[in-house]
């Protein structure tokens, strides 16, 4: 953390400032809708405490024509003020950083997982997005408000998804929500398929995080895309386009995320012709999007691994701002003009800094940033987050060494991530791991199948060191 630029505590003026905090039990006034007996409730992962969001939907006609989805975000900002002590140490990390051996979250855990957190049998303030899903899976109308809000159920991804695909039993609870349940997998469905008409990409990648007991790495374990992670994924990525809308059409700035047009697309294009398949010379997001669900269809199995490969030729997201008047920046793979960050304020800055643009707009007040702050908060934010998925890399790579000590001389199948004058990345297929090729990386590039055998690690430094012969 330390060598990235990233402060792993917090000093002492943080911890005062948030010593003196209690809950807000006052909902009324200030245009707050009490919403407390609508049956929110949350679906997250198992060991999440920092919990940024609920949901809930209703149909809008006897024949669930249009449904009526409202999503839930803790209102952070009610109680980490701009400016604030709390508030700077937040604007310097700007995320949450989560390794195997520790967490390092963005805001105090009284708050982050505490008083800020829409914790089960507990009353929140939120800032509600409500959108109206049509049967084609459009979103003609949404807005915005302030609500106080009460979180019913709380819900793993596990155990939903495996109901709601036939694999297991109901999960605990959530019997009293089984009709919101289905009614919000409809929903999901419907923007998920509207989204991908228009181009927005859909992978499926394989990752990993160790397993750690008593101090030492057991195992690494899989973690794959469910049914009811996909649920969330589609409201989470309405509920932000909508957001970002909202603050367009009131003229208000905005952060924007986004993934810019491909500057590797001849790489994507070679592997599609690979694979027996065309792509057109300028990057375009439906046809890349077409060819992926092809290759989906064709081979499953290895559709993780194109994914993988279209992934790194993507490139990663970054921040900018767009101002009133002015082109939105548009995001590549989601084949969106209108996307912010705002789904999860606990543990991002600039969801943090959207909200509070949210509710200026809201009540009238003027933007709380100047366009040029907005301008040097998207560059900060876009350098942090790099740095760190960088900690959180070392960390991994770190575990997964520790688990890679005894096996030095073990030969892999492995493909081709990184390929730079820096050095050729590799990650093994059947239990993913990246490291470094240091021996027969000339001629390769991303998307290249590789046999590969494991010849060092560092455990202190996170190198896994490979070689192809």
């Amino acid at each position: 953390m330390i060598e990235r630029g990233l402060h792993p505590d917090f000093p002492p003026a943080v911890l005062e400032e948030i010593a003196g905090l209690d809950e807000v039990r006052r909902f009324g006034g200030d245009g707050v809708r009490d919403l407390r007996k609508l049956p929110w409730f949350s679906i997250d992962n198992d060991d999440t405490r920092d919990l940024d969001q609920l949901t809930f939907a209703e149909p809008l006609g006897a024949d669930i024509a249009d449904i009526r989805l409202l999503v839930a975000i803790a209102d952070v900002d009610a109680l980490v003020p701009q400016e604030s002590d709390t508030d700077r140490h937040a604007g310097h990390n700007t995320v949450s950083v989560y390794t195997p051996a520790r967490i390092f979250p963005m805001l105090p855990e009284r708050l982050s997982t505490g008083l800020t957190s829409l914790h089960e049998g507990e009353d929140r303030l939120a800032v509600v997005v409500e959108m109206r899903v049509d049967p084609d899976g459009s979103v003609p109308e949404a807005t915005l408000f302030r609500a106080a809000v009460h979180n019913h159920v709380r819900l793993t991804y596990n155990a939903v998804a495996a109901w709601l695909e036939g694999n297991g039993q109901m999960p605990e609870g959530a019997k009293k929500v089984e009709g919101q349940l289905r009614l919000q997998d409809q929903a999901a469905e419907r923007l998920r398929l509207r989204r991908h008409e228009r181009g927005a990409l859909r992978f499926e990648t394989v990752r990993t995080r160790p397993v750690i007991e008593n101090g030492r790495v057991r195992a690494l374990e899989e973690d794959r895309k469910n049914r009811a992670k996909e649920l969330i994924e589609d409201f989470m990525l309405a509920a932000n386009s909508a957001t970002a809308s909202f603050l367009e059409q009131r003229g208000y700035p905005s952060i924007r995320r986004l993934v810019r047009s491909p500057a590797r697309w001849p790489r994507i294009v070679d592997i599609a012709a690979q694979l027996g398949d065309t792509l057109p010379e300028e990057p375009e997001p439906a046809a890349l999007s077409r060819f992926l669900e092809r290759r989906r269809a064709a081979d499953p199995d290895a559709f993780p691994e194109l994914s993988l490969s279209v992934l790194k030729l993507l490139g990663s997201g970054e921040y900018t701002v767009d101002l009133p008047g002015q082109p939105a920046p548009g995001h590549f793979g989601l084949a969106a003009e209108d996307y912010t960050h705002a789904t999860a304020p606990n543990r991002r800055y600039p969801d943090l800094v959207t909200q509070r643009l949210v509710k200026a707009a809201l009540s009238g007040r003027p933007a709380p940033y100047e366009p040029a702050v907005l301008e040097e908060l998207a560059r900060w934010c876009t350098r942090k987050e790099d740095d760190a998925r960088r900690v959180e890399r070392q960390v991994n790579k770190s575990a997964a060494a520790l688990l890679l000590a005894d096996r030095i001389g073990e030969t892999f199948d492995a493909i081709v991530t990184g390929a730079s004058e820096k050095g050729t990345w590799v990650r093994t297929c059947r239990h993913p791991v990246e490291g470094r090729l240091t021996r027969g990386h000339q001629d390769l590039d991303v998307g290249d199948r590789v046999r590969v055998k494991l010849v060092s690690v560092n455990v202190e430094r996170g190198f896994i060191d490979f070689s192809s012969r």
